[in-house]
């Protein structure tokens, strides 16, 4: 038996959003946002950056890799070694990574707000590099997103034994 207390937290259920596509993929995206955020956020140093499994994924990193994404994305920054973005700096605390995460999310959010037409792409500045649509931008970013959120599950209930979202 692990000296590891279990933490189980109630599983918050799927949003209510409204009836546009739009308040519905945007409902969605925010609920994994706040969902990832929540589950690196307090978790305990060193294990947040130690790999769990063969591939060296690890809950910071995965968390640091969204930041980029959401940058990428919304706010048109250019990525040029995407592997890198897996690992936090070693100077960067929980603390840290959890708040810039949530601080590009707001800016994306912004930018977001602008966007009427689903169909319009994202408005970013990316020379030589079409932007997609609005409504290809949100579902990728849910896909991208949830699929990171289920890992980052697995990750914190192996380093600490908290579980939920």
């Amino acid at each position: 038996m692990s000296a590891t207390r279990a933490v189980r937290r109630r599983d918050t259920p799927p949003p209510r959003t409204g009836n546009s596509e739009a308040e519905v993929l945007r409902g969605f995206l925010d609920h994994l946002r706040t969902s990832i955020a929540a589950k690196v956020d307090g978790a305990p140093e060193p294990r947040v950056r130690t790999a769990a499994v063969p591939s060296g994924t690890n809950l910071l990193g995965l968390l640091n890799h969204l930041t980029y994404v959401e940058r990428s994305m919304f706010l048109g920054e250019a990525v040029t070694d995407w592997k890198a973005t897996f690992r936090a700096a070693p100077g960067d605390s929980v603390a840290d990574v959890v708040a810039r995460y949530r601080d590009v999310v707001g800016r994306a959010n912004t930018v977001l707000d602008g966007c009427a037409d689903l169909a319009a792409p994202v408005p970013r500045r990316r020379p030589g590099r079409p932007a997609p649509s609005l409504r290809w931008a949100l579902t990728h970013m849910i896909e991208e997103t949830g699929r990171h959120a289920g890992h980052a599950d697995i990750l914190r209930e192996l380093i600490d034994g908290t579980t939920g979202r």
